[in-house]
């Protein structure tokens, strides 16, 4: 499967949402084309579950992206959910359009065919996959990717109060993320000189991260 760009930081995101809101031509075409290209892992990821319904990969991910643009043609930040949790849902039910019309024309789709066993050896079929909460199976899935990135990153780029603030900023110690004035209120500085240090991190960092 190919490599996807890297998903956007929730600041990259806000400011291209607000251009879709804001902006006009250009300036809207190029923001909406950036927030399709740098979702498309989130697509994959949800393409994946669908892998045992004898579709290649590649067309579950292209049916995924249909779902995806028009999540992000028709996304209303004012619900209060993150792009990735309504677009997730887009997706899905994309993929599950192009299910049950493979389904009236098919018996070799079902969605109650089993497709393994849980850890309890339970079986699981499709219909099982469909009905989790996509926000958890989106929040789990980002999380754990990046995590497991930026810890990495993070040990071999950054100076020791780099690292200090990146870790707490992102919930790398204990999973909870703290504001910059906490960080700051915690270490005895200022909150911009918080915000400095973070900026300066992320600069690494992102010159690092594939």
């Amino acid at each position: 499967m190919k490599t996807f760009q890297r998903p956007l930081s929730s600041e990259e995101e806000a400011s291209y949402i607000q251009v879709l809101k804001e902006g006009d031509g250009k300036a809207v075409s190029e923001a909406k084309e950036i927030l399709i290209e740098r979702n498309l892992r989130l697509v994959a990821h949800i393409a994946k579950k669908y892998q045992n319904v004898d579709e290649d990969i590649e067309d579950l991910i292209s049916i995924g992206t249909i779902g995806l643009i028009k999540a992000v043609g028709s996304f209303d930040v004012s619900k209060g959910s993150r792009l990735a949790t309504y677009a997730a849902r887009c997706i899905d039910n994309e993929l599950l359009m192009l299910l049950r019309s493979k389904k009236k024309t098919s018996r070799e789709v079902s969605l109650y065919e089993p497709i393994g066993t849980d850890k309890e050896g339970n079986e699981i079929n499709l219909l099982d996959i469909i009905e989790q909460e996509q926000e958890e199976v989106v929040d789990r899935i980002e999380l754990s990717d990046n995590i497991k990135k930026l810890a990495e990153l993070v040990e071999k780029v950054l100076d020791e109060r780099e690292k200090e603030i990146i870790k707490m900023r992102y919930g790398l110690l204990t999973g909870e993320e703290i504001t910059q004035r906490e960080i700051g209120q915690m270490l005895g500085i200022s909150r911009s000189y918080v915000s400095r240090i973070e900026k300066r991190a992320l600069l690494k960092l992102r010159e690092q991260f594939s």
